[in-house]
């Protein structure tokens, strides 16, 4: 009979980064089930290893891989031919949880996810298209496959590329009219009505819904629906963000009482200079700043990545994503030399910033552009990138994916008052001396990096691996031989054998 330990047991050697591929494969067996999420999902894995999950006849264990943030998005995308729906939509949706920007996909895997078609012979759980779906929304489909999709050798994917008309290039939209393909001109032609304002009037729901604002935001207005609207005070804000509102119907906002919607006209990257220069000189605070911070000339992309941090802390913010159309890295740079500290946290944002230019947001007086520069630049100092973790609770799971975050030389903060903090100074494999007072820690999480320090001796570590409140953390302490690790699989009752 198996120890009362043994779940316990499992999960930790899953998790114990010294253990060999012949430990880790013990753990694909049935009877080890519990161990599975923790091995396939939550961490790397040797080649070998990773060969044996991708083949595995459980889907669960193919499931979980297809989660995982660890493994490379290469590895991941060997399970696209999966013969289970619910293993690609899995692979589709991206790793979990979600931290910050996702590896993209091989092009070949997002291809045939993207173009996939369902068996009509048989009964689909997951669906084709549903899985598409997952993969749209999932960040592991790169920018750049977006922008040459018009172009692709498929025509499955040109006509998804017309579906992107507003980001599209003049000449690109007549290439996808003119395409020998019918599907495809036939997809152009529908989209095409995003920039005829008759077609939006035609379209507009009169009732308040996630499709009228959809179009009042991104379409071409028409007059009368412009007229309607501020005739009737509503959808204001749409108008004044539409980047295809009428100068004149731009102009007559910029005077409404709702300081919302003059800051949104404020933020227009078509402003006639006059108007700015009014704007800049509103009674409201926001419409100011909008106005006074971003000069002319100014272009769409730029005023987007300016709304991405507008009004919101660096913690709320956190990495950014890539945006469909980036501003070029010259305009960051200058940011990160204004006297405004929001433009400098929007220069903060930007990966490509030059190295000098990253040290000087480093040492940046504003909290939040160092904050930012952690979370989205790889070059960020290690200094850097530990005090937004002590600063930014919420961004934590985030911050200790990136190999800048300090693993030692912790020994100050393990007494912090803070438990995440004290976790990760009790993992220091470079402590003077081992965490032994933090393996009776209050905080479960603090008690199982303890345990799994390897600076722990080995009789000590003997000791905790029986003791229900240790036995996890001591499991996976990488100071444990080979040997060792399968004396615990053979006490967890686990054969000696994978799966079969």
């Amino acid at each position: 009979m198996p120890s009362p330990l043994a779940e316990l047991w499992l999960r930790g050697v899953a998790a114990n980064p010294a253990a060999p591929s012949d430990v880790l494969l013990r753990l694909l067996h049935p009877a080890a089930r519990p161990a599975w999420t923790v091995l396939c999902q939550e961490r790397a894995l040797p080649a070998d290893v990773v060969d044996a999950v991708i083949g595995h006849p459980a889907r669960a264990v193919r499931r979980a891989f297809a989660r995982n943030r660890h493994a490379t998005s290469a590895q991941r995308g060997r399970l696209v031919g999966d013969p289970d729906g619910f293993v690609r939509a899995d692979l589709a949706a991206g790793p979990r949880p979600r931290l910050g920007r996702v590896e993209a996909l091989p092009a070949d895997v997002i291809e045939t996810l993207l173009t996939g078609q369902d068996d009509d012979g048989h009964d689909q759980l997951v669906t084709a298209p549903e899985v598409a779906q997952e993969l749209a929304f999932s960040g592991q489909i790169p920018m750049s496959f977006h922008r040459e999709m018009w172009a692709h050798r498929n025509p499955v994917l040109r006509v998804q590329a017309a579906g992107g008309w507003l980001w599209l290039t003049p000449g690109q939209r007549r290439a996808l009219l003119t395409d020998p393909d019918p599907a495809v001109r036939d997809a152009a032609r529908k989209h095409s009505r995003i920039l005829i304002p008759a077609a939006m009037e035609a379209e507009l729901p009169d009732t308040d819904c996630h499709h009228r604002s959809l179009l009042l935001v991104n379409y071409a207005v028409s007059r009368k629906v412009a007229a309607a609207c501020l005739a009737d005070g509503r959808d204001l804000w749409s108008l004044a963000d539409n980047r295809h509102t009428p100068a004149d119907v731009v102009a007559r906002l910029a005077g409404h009482p709702d300081p919302r919607v003059r800051e949104r006209v404020a933020a227009r990257a078509d402003l006639d200079p006059s108007l700015l220069e009014e704007l800049g000189k509103d009674a409201d605070d926001t419409v100011r700043t909008r106005a006074r911070v971003h000069p002319l000339p100014r272009t769409w992309a730029q005023r987007q990545a300016l709304d991405g941090v507008v009004g919101r802390t660096a913690e709320e913010i956190g990495p950014v994503d890539e945006l469909r159309v980036e501003p070029d890295t010259g305009w960051y740079s200058a940011c990160a030399v204004s006297a405004s500290p929001l433009l400098r946290r929007v220069a903060a944002t930007c990966p490509g910033l030059p190295p000098d230019l990253v040290q000087r947001l480093a040492d940046d007086p504003d909290p939040q552009v160092r904050y930012l520069l952690a979370y989205n630049h790889p070059l960020a100092p290690a200094e850097t990138v530990l005090d937004a973790f002590l600063a930014t609770p919420r961004q934590r799971p985030y911050l200790l994916t990136l190999p800048q975050l300090p693993r030692t030389g912790l020994h100050h903060l393990l007494d912090h008052e803070d438990p995440d903090v004290r976790e990760l100074a009790a993992a220091d494999a470079t402590l003077d001396r081992p965490p032994v007072h933090l393996i009776a820690d209050a905080d479960a999480k603090v008690r199982r990096a303890a345990a799994a320090n390897p600076l722990l001796p080995l009789d000590l570590i003997a000791t905790l691996l029986d003791r229900p409140e240790t036995a996890e953390g001591a499991a996976a302490n990488a100071g444990l031989s080979t040997e060792r690790l399968h004396e615990l699989l053979d006490r967890a009752s686990l054969p000696r054998t994978a799966a079969e």
